[in-house]
């Protein structure tokens, strides 16, 4: 039923070191000691890269192939690519019934206006050297409706500008590559937004919504203008390193080589068939690097919204905000919308956010978050590691949350749970919709340079309870806190933790738990699909 494979795989063309320099340089990193930790975590995770095996088959191979450059595409960063890139993908969409088609991006900086994917069975290929530029021409960005479980743009009321890369009701599309770029040239939006001279919320870089079977990979994002990857009410969607193959001939033109990287499905056994019955909806975040200076506004990494039977895996993120997000919709819209985040795995994940939380639920969670697993988790200088944020009027609940195996090293905080995040889409919020956060676990925790240990605050008339927390180590920073406690409105217990846990968690001595199952999402594995 399964097939084992080469270890090579999504490091085989990993970044190198002068790579990062450039993205660090463009991204505004500028500390030395910052790049390097970035390097070494680059380093560790394509030496703890593990391969996979095959368990489900997925689509992917590609009958037709186009270069841009085909559609009159210049890469020299200065002429504009918006009609090359539009024309490419409503030409290669002709072939979503005929084995599908896929668009290689040349070596070269491609500068164009924001283009909707509208073709299934579609591949986007970068080429190694590949970056695409967004236009900072801000008449190219229409204004578009906003989600429906945030009733209203983010930013502000109202519309939204559009996203640089977005796409709705597609199947089995894939955004892939040799570790090209997708340049965001978020500087523009950004003093925009600092001035207040934006009348409308800022478009994210990547956004897919309502599709199913998205794989992105083997991609590095810089310089969004406020979130990076935005995979929402999607089904089967997939951002993941995946075993590639060549196709050495492009039937719709000129040869071309290219490597192109795809999941296959293997078996047809009765187990197979069981798993396809559960990937109802699924995304695979794997061997993604997202880069923003710390100090840009609202550049969230990775926010899986409103989706389940989630895998995030060997990525690592520099970001101004929060490097992982998960979200289900704000206040009454949420509440409305009524679609949750839930079977989430993260593994082998690595972060850089001076001012907000590696790991982030909310705080728009009015649909609710539920089973979310995280582990292997690698932090320096973050705000906090894991944190809830919701407030009263959010309604939702956050629940059945399994952490382990974190290892930080200069934090402000290592758990916070925050209940007064009064942040409201309007007044129509209602003050009575209360969350649920309950059964909380987290363990095996190593930290050092800690502020704080902990800042756990539930709501009046609303404890959060069953918070489990053992198993962990807090060195301390040279200027630490007095209190290194501090709760409120919470229940639960702690298990062989230093400093000693608050009252509101006392000793209990036995290891809080984390589920021995495996998620379906994991048996979704990564294949080899043929040289043509």
């Amino acid at each position: 039923m399964t097939l084992s494979l080469p270890s090579t795989l999504f490091w085989q063309i990993p970044l190198s070191s002068r790579l990062l320099q450039s993205l660090m340089e463009s991204a505004g990193i500028k500390s030395r000691s910052i790049r390097f930790s970035i390097i070494a975590i680059a380093v560790l995770l394509r030496r703890t890269a593990q391969c996979q095996n095959t368990g489900i088959e997925l689509p992917g191979c590609r009958a037709h192939a186009m270069d841009l450059a085909q559609f009159g595409g210049v890469g020299d960063g200065i002429a504009s690519n918006t009609n090359a890139f539009r024309d490419a993908i409503a030409n290669l969409s002709c072939y979503a019934s005929d084995g599908g088609s896929m668009l290689v991006v040349p070596a070269g900086r491609w500068l164009t206006g924001p283009f909707n994917i509208t073709a299934s069975h579609f591949t986007l290929y970068l080429e190694e050297n590949a970056e695409i530029l967004a236009s900072t021409d801000i008449d190219e960005y229409p204004i578009v409706a906003p989600l429906p479980s945030y009733g209203r743009g983010r930013d502000t009321p109202g519309g939204r500008y559009s996203n640089f890369i977005w796409g709705s009701n597609l199947t089995d599309v894939i955004i892939t590559g040799e570790n090209g770029t997708i340049n965001g040239q978020g500087q523009f939006w950004w003093d925009k937004f600092h001035k207040k001279e934006l009348n409308s919320t800022r478009g994210y870089l990547l956004e897919l919504m309502f599709s199913e079977y998205i794989v992105i990979s083997n991609l590095t994002f810089v310089n969004s203008s406020a979130w990076n990857l935005h995979p929402v009410y999607c089904k089967s969607v997939f951002f993941t390193h995946i075993t590639c193959f060549y196709i050495s001939k492009g039937s719709l033109g000129a040869p071309i080589e290219v490597l192109q990287c795809v999941l296959k499905v293997t078996g047809s056994s009765p187990e197979s068939s069981l798993l396809q019955k559960c990937m109802v909806s699924n995304v695979i975040i794997s061997g993604v690097t997202v880069l923003a200076p710390v100090d840009s506004p609202n550049t969230d990494g990775i926010n899986p919204d409103s989706c389940s039977n989630v895998l995030i895996e060997d990525s690592f993120v520099v970001s101004g905000d929060d490097c992982i997000a998960i979200k289900s919709g704000w206040d009454e819209y949420g509440i409305s919308f009524g679609r949750p985040s839930e079977h989430i795995l993260i593994r082998r994940f690595s972060c850089i956010s001076p001012d907000s939380a590696v790991i982030a639920l909310g705080s728009e969670m009015s649909g609710g978050i539920q089973d979310v697993r995280a582990e292997n988790i690698v932090a320096i200088n973050s705000e906090s590691a894991v944190r809830i944020k919701t407030g009263a009027g959010r309604g939702g609940f956050v629940r059945d949350i399994f952490v382990r195996g974190v290892t930080l090293h200069t934090m402000k905080y290592v758990f916070w749970i925050t209940g007064n995040y009064g942040d409201h889409p309007d007044d129509k919020w209602d003050p009575k919709a209360l969350p649920e956060i309950t059964r909380i676990n987290y363990s095996d925790i190593f930290a050092e340079n800690v502020t704080m240990a902990a800042r756990l605050e539930g709501i009046e008339n609303d404890t959060f309870t069953d918070i489990c927390i053992s198993n962990v180590t807090l060195g301390l920073s040279a200027k630490p806190k007095k209190v290194q406690w501090s709760c409120a409105l919470v229940e639960g217990r702690s298990s062989d933790v230093s400093p000693r846990a608050c009252d509101e968690l006392p000793e209990m001595g036995t290891p809080c738990a984390y589920p021995p199952d495996l998620l379906p999402i994991e048996h979704v594995k990564v294949g080899c699909c043929n040289r043509y």
